[in-house]
């Protein structure tokens, strides 16, 4: 049988709340309030601090928790949206052809509005200025009248995503016309 009473056994807080004031460590001889209170306002600084740290730690983990989940979510939509580009591909060709009519067309706008809408752009065009990060060149065609080395012909279109290379574009490059460097200086004079 235990030697404690069922309250002691429960932690029950005494009526009296003086022993909480008391400093163990000086024999039962109470302390003086002012250095009980400064010892208070020390611990509260001390909790309080702690407190803010982990305030700040937590709005730091939510932070990047947002971050990584927009970061998944934009990968998903990208994997997607890869996914569909020879779909894309093969409306743009049916466009050039003159094949896509009817209610095949409105599937193929409302597409082309979806994929803007999640940030996709189609580069690549004739005359554009050739960058190594953007397009792949497949084979050299002269254009008449280039100044600088760029894109003459494209063989399939590039696309972007948020500035991101989703495909390069694959094009045909051309190096500078000689006539056309040979005549730009003349222009330049007049």
């Amino acid at each position: 049988m235990s030697e404690f009473t069922p309250d002691e056994q429960r932690g029950q807080v005494p009526d009296d709340a003086s022993e909480l004031f008391e400093n163990p460590g000086t024999d039962g001889v109470g302390t003086s309030p002012e250095v009980r209170v400064s010892e208070l306002e020390q611990l509260v600084g001390e909790r309080t601090a702690d407190l803010q740290r982990l305030q700040a730690e937590y709005v730091n983990y939510k932070k990047r928790v947002d971050r990584d989940r927009q970061v998944s979510r934009q990968s998903g939509v990208e994997q997607v949206v890869t996914e569909l580009l020879p779909v894309l591909d093969s409306i743009a060709m049916a466009d050039q052809h003159g094949e896509l009519s009817g209610g095949f067309k409105m599937v193929a706008d409302e597409l082309a509005k979806i994929a803007a809408k999640h940030g996709l752009h189609a580069f690549g065009a004739v005359g554009d200025p050739f960058d190594p990060h953007l397009h792949e060149a497949l084979m050299q065609v002269p254009l008449p009248g280039a100044t600088e080395h760029c894109v003459s012909q494209v063989m399939q279109q590039g696309f972007t995503m948020h500035d991101r290379v989703l495909r390069p574009a694959r094009v045909a490059v051309s190096d500078p016309d000689p006539a056309a460097a040979a005549a730009e200086p003349t222009e330049n004079q007049n």
